[in-house]
């Protein structure tokens, strides 16, 4: 069964990057509201995601 956190995890990841090439305003320093939304959401799923993976 894949894992549910995984799969969103990539899903924001590709949402920011599709956004990041289409947006004349976003760079690798600074984003525009759209692009700032999307990279907080990967963000937060990826740290949950990577912490869930830590041996206890």
């Amino acid at each position: 069964m894949p894992d549910n956190l995984y799969q969103r995890y990539q899903a924001a990841h590709r949402a920011h990057e599709t956004h990041a090439n289409d947006c004349t305003t976003c760079t690798d320093r600074a984003r525009c509201p759209e692009g700032s939304r999307l990279w907080e959401s990967f963000e937060r799923l990826q740290d949950v995601y990577l912490q869930r993976k830590r041996p206890r």
